[in-house]
């Protein structure tokens, strides 16, 4: 057996993992791009056994209109993205000139046994062309039929009050019916600008 060696920060010579050693990588199976055509962004296919986890990313996802919430919610087999949810959230904010810093709990991110959106981000997004969100989101084991869903959220926006916000939410769909869709949606106007993608944990 040999041992491959550092040096310098850089390592060589190593051309696969050992034997029992397994690495994750992700594999793209959805890409939605807004235009300001719609307030909503909708994964309806591709959620399954598949994959134990997906993993959302939005990319300067950028309001239509000013103050816009980002959000999320679940379809758990029907028509509609009302899965019953309970999460926490929790926020930290500095405004551009540094004199208003805060770190704490969120309560307007929380939703407790709801079947209403989840927000995002911890703020009204701003609508001024170099203000956006972005940030990923975890859902785990969706099709589990015995288990409820966790999903863990984390963003940063720029706020319409010219703010940087970033909000991490952690929460679960409490149903025992697979997660089957997801769609993210402003609370008022069109996705501006932005790009969300789907990816597959292998």
């Amino acid at each position: 057996m040999s041992i491959n060696v550092c040096n310098d920060r850089s390592m060589a010579s190593i051309t696969s993992l050992p034997s029992g050693v397994s690495g994750s990588s992700l594999v793209l199976l959805s890409t939605v791009t807004a235009d300001n055509s719609s307030s909503t962004a909708t994964f309806s296919s591709g959620i399954d056994s598949t994959y134990k986890e997906y993993i959302f990313t939005f990319v300067d996802i950028h309001p239509a209109s000013d103050g816009a919430h980002w959000q999320v919610n679940f379809r758990d087999g029907s028509t509609a993205y009302d899965a019953t949810k309970t999460t926490t959230s929790f926020r930290t904010y500095a405004d551009e000139a540094d004199s208003d810093t805060t770190l704490g709990y969120y309560a307007a991110g929380d939703v407790a046994q709801g079947t209403g959106v989840q927000r995002i981000a911890g703020a009204g997004i701003g609508a001024d062309n170099d203000q956006c969100v972005s940030g990923k989101m975890h859902l785990f084991d969706p099709s589990n039929t015995t288990f409820v869903k966790h999903f863990i959220i984390d963003s940063n926006a720029a706020a319409d009050s010219n703010y940087s916000t970033r909000t991490i939410v952690a929460g679960y769909c409490n149903v025992t019916a697979a997660i089957d869709g997801v769609q993210f949606s402003m609370s008022s106007g069109n996705i501006g600008a932005g790009t969300i993608k789907m990816y597959g944990v292998v």
